[in-house]
């Protein structure tokens, strides 16, 4: 893919969408360590001077795209919880509901979730104050989103919603980490079957700590 010089905001706008999308794609092929600015200008077929028109940094790209990702996945979750949990079920059997839909939505957008592992130690870092400023105020407009989500299906939870969802991103991300282990750790795995405690599959463990965070939040009779 080669470009021109966008001479006008349409053909801008055009640009961003590419450069996001190539990071998108490269990000279903590699971790978020993995992706660099040169290799994502190579891809997308322009300079590496010129993708910096666009993001002032490989992080500015990033966190747009977390904030892409995250918009897709809390649209597509409102239609899976709307589908998944009987709102006429009892207390715990809801929440156990939610934390399966939760789970197996999540572990399926292991690219999302190694984007917010790495949000505070990496993508807020090598941006201006507007950038992070701006993710952040769209930050605050997802969780809102996700709280509301919860609180419909839940509404026990109360105040408590807006701090599980926060959680419940915050374990996504450092879960995402353990989600496909480098070569050398599985042939050690192999070898010692007992080292296979520390392997942690994402969709399980999430779940499992979500309902136990759900469960414990939610009010006793």
């Amino acid at each position: 893919m080669t470009f021109q010089r966008a001479r006008t905001e349409e053909q801008r706008e055009i640009r961003r969408r590419a450069i996001l999308d190539t990071a998108s794609a490269m990000l279903n092929e590699m971790p978020v360590a993995a992706l660099t600015l040169n290799e994502l200008s190579r891809r997308v077929g322009l300079a590496k001077p010129n993708v910096l028109r666009y993001f002032e940094s490989r992080e500015a790209v990033l966190l747009e795209l977390l904030d892409r990702f995250l918009r897709e996945w809390l649209t597509e979750l409102a239609d899976e919880l709307a589908a998944g949990v009987d709102d006429d079920l009892p207390l715990a059997e809801r929440a156990e509901a939610v934390a399966e839909i939760l789970s197996r939505s999540l572990s399926g957008r292991m690219a999302m979730c190694d984007l917010f592992g790495a949000q505070g130690s990496v993508l807020e870092h090598n941006v201006s104050v507007e950038v992070v400023a701006r993710y952040k105020r769209a930050s605050l407009e997802r969780l809102t989103t996700m709280t509301t989500l919860l609180r419909r299906h839940l509404p026990e939870l109360g105040e408590k919603a807006t701090l599980f969802s926060l959680l419940t991103m915050t374990l996504a991300g450092a879960l995402s980490a353990y989600a496909t282990p480098p070569p050398s750790l599985l042939a050690a795995y192999e070898a010692e079957p007992d080292l296979a405690r520390f392997h942690v599959e994402p969709r399980e463990s999430l779940q499992q700590a979500l309902t136990i965070g759900l469960l414990g939040a939610l009010p006793r009779r």
